[in-house]
């Protein structure tokens, strides 16, 4: 198993051409422009987002690329290279409501962004879509707003209508929660359209403030890795609503407006007040994995990258033993990591399968990429594909 970085000749402008190229073929003339956004990996700050908590993602350069044409009769029509063997996806204006047949597939994050539009701004415009992407479905890594937020710069541009990359994470969002069905937060729209290259992106959701924090890891003599574990992660599954029912339920019991509001000093007095022990590990999880976000970022700010290892190794270990999202393939990928000389490693994402990151120094990641393989081919799993080592991009833009 080797890493991953582009393959030879593969650039933004391939991937651009590539994109153009199918919606010329399926759709005939050439599209209106070509808009992009990242994939992203949370470094930390994991099941925080939707209690108005601490996140710091950075954006990767694995993009979902969207070509395309404003049409005037309302007609939407979807085609996807994911799904190249099959027709192009044709909703009508009545079509376009969470209860619709659009509701269901992948189709519906393209859906429900033209739905938002169009009950915000009541335009009246269709589209003709193609889509392309790079970003690994299914990882972890956050495909689904990548595709939401690259629809919405494509119809923010073509509608000329004006929204702030803040704003379009919000929109984006909306659509998932409320066309979508999942009850996700904004952690992965906002690194989707705010992040900047080189840069993490501390988020802290309760104050609506955030920041861009400069994170280069090869400038530490370290390689940040992605290593999917092959199961494929499901925001859209009960167990992640269960998660965040649950946070909602310790947040009435305490008679606080988020639990992102709590912090570490009172975590006892807080934990004591919870008459169960299920709500209790979702609480203590939340409130300390919010505290590890805050170190990180200054550990970061102080240029001192090197040393958050151990506070990633807290965050798997909370997530894993207090909010119960971890698998036994994450578990083994990260324990892995670490006997290959990886500084820090955990989850990355809702958890329930996708992918891990580990931090490794450069001439570590032969052995940790062996160690890893190695863990799974031992207990009779699939190795995982080869890890991907990206770089730190910037987030939506229009690409031509």
């Amino acid at each position: 198993m080797t890493t991953t970085a582009r393959a030879s000749g593969d650039t933004d402008a391939s991937f651009v051409e590539t994109c153009r190229e199918l919606f010329v073929a399926r759709f005939g003339g050439d599209p209106a422009g070509v808009w992009s956004a990242p994939g992203r990996i949370n470094l930390i700050g994991e099941h925080t987002d939707y209690t108005g908590g601490c996140v710091l993602p950075v954006a990767i350069d694995r993009r979902t690329y969207v070509a395309a044409r404003p049409r005037p009769d309302g007609m939407l029509r979807i085609v996807s290279h994911a799904y190249a063997g099959q027709p192009p996806v044709f909703l009508g204006s009545a079509d376009l409501h969470p209860e619709s047949a659009a509701h269901q597939g992948w189709a519906a994050y393209v859906a429900g962004i033209l739905w938002v539009f169009r009950n915000r701004t009541e335009i009246p415009d269709g589209f003709d879509i193609a889509v392309y992407s790079t970003v690994p479905i299914g990882a972890g890594l956050s495909s689904s707003a990548a595709l939401e937020c690259a629809v919405a710069a494509a119809v923010a541009d073509l509608t000329a209508t004006a929204v702030p990359p803040s704003e379009l994470a919000r929109l984006a969002q909306y659509a998932e929660n409320a066309y979508v069905g999942v009850p996700c937060g904004i952690l992965d729209q906002m690194a989707a359209c705010v992040c900047q290259a080189e840069h993490a992106l501390f988020f802290d959701i309760g104050a609506g403030r955030y920041e861009h924090i400069p994170f280069a890891p090869e400038s530490h003599g370290l390689v940040l890795l992605v290593a999917d574990t092959g199961i494929s992660h499901r925001h859209a599954s009960g167990e992640y609503a269960k998660r965040r029912e649950s946070c909602r339920q310790a947040e009435d019991i305490l008679g606080v407006p988020r639990l992102g509001d709590i912090r570490a000093a009172s975590l006892e007095t807080v934990l004591a007040a919870l008459p169960d022990e299920t709500l209790r590990r979702r609480v203590r999880h939340v409130v300390t994995e919010n505290e590890r976000v805050r170190r990180t970022v200054e550990l970061l700010r102080s240029g001192r990258l090197a040393e958050i290892g151990p506070l990633l190794l807290a965050s798997h270990a909370s997530l894993r033993d207090d909010y119960a999202v971890s698998t036994p393939e994450l578990d083994a990928a990260v324990e892995a990591a670490i006997s290959g000389g990886a500084i820090g490693a955990r989850l990355t994402g809702g958890g329930f399968g996708g992918s891990i990151i580990a931090l490794a120094p450069r001439d570590r990641v032969p052995q940790v990429v062996a160690q890893i393989q190695g863990a799974f081919t031992s207990r009779g799993w699939k190795p995982p594909a080869a890890p991907l080592i990206p770089r730190i991009a910037d987030g939506v833009r229009r690409d031509a």
